[in-house]
């Protein structure tokens, strides 16, 4: 059973999910860190963590409402006996138009759900909901490709295709997500 970072960097057999985890829960600590004291690897390694496959999203509906989606992740495990089920979610970014008409929201699969237990200053834990994801980035920084009707969407260069954060980031789930290696649009506009 992985009850700590330790133990889930060593079940993971993807080299690049390890270090992104790793890196990434890493950097989220020192974000929420006031004091910003660098974390020596032991103490990372040992800090208590629980694994979990889905969370629950409000959204709003058509009308006044809240509605919940279901957001799952079994990470490199199957789910219910068949493929893995790792839920594509969008991601939100920044406030405003930034990324066009992706209103400031990114769709990121999701590769891990954890939570973690971090000390503050007072002494008292506090436990993070975080997720690591596969990022992508917008192929015209969100605008409507003329020809297809839609944002055309990469994967992130290597160095940021893996990002942990928050799962309150999330704001529901992404269902059809175009998604192509690189860009490979053709002098008439046209993907190749």
């Amino acid at each position: 059973m992985i009850k700590d970072i330790r133990a889930l960097l060593d079940n993971m057999q993807d080299a690049t999910h390890r270090a992104a985890i790793y890196s990434g829960t890493w950097e989220f600590i020192m974000h929420k860190s006031r004091n910003k004291t660098y974390i020596l690897d032991e103490k990372l390694h040992a800090m208590e963590l629980c694994i979990y496959h889905g969370i629950k999203v409000q959204v709003g509906g058509l009308e006044v409402e809240l509605l919940s989606q279901m957001c799952r992740c079994t990470g490199s495990q199957s789910w219910r006996g068949g493929d893995r089920w790792n839920t594509w979610v969008w991601v939100k970014q920044c406030p405003g138009r930034c990324y066009g008409w992706l209103n400031g929201c990114l769709p990121w699969q999701l590769q891990q759900l954890f939570k973690i237990k971090l000390q503050n200053e007072d002494g008292a834990f506090v436990e993070y909901r975080l997720a690591l994801t596969v990022a992508t980035i917008p192929e015209t920084s969100g605008n409507l490709d003329p020809i297809l009707k839609y944002v055309q969407m990469i994967n992130a260069p290597a160095a940021v295709a893996f990002r942990a954060f928050r799962v309150g980031n999330i704001v529901g789930s992404a269902h059809v997500i175009p998604v192509i290696a690189t860009s490979t649009k053709t002098a008439d506009g046209l993907n190749e």
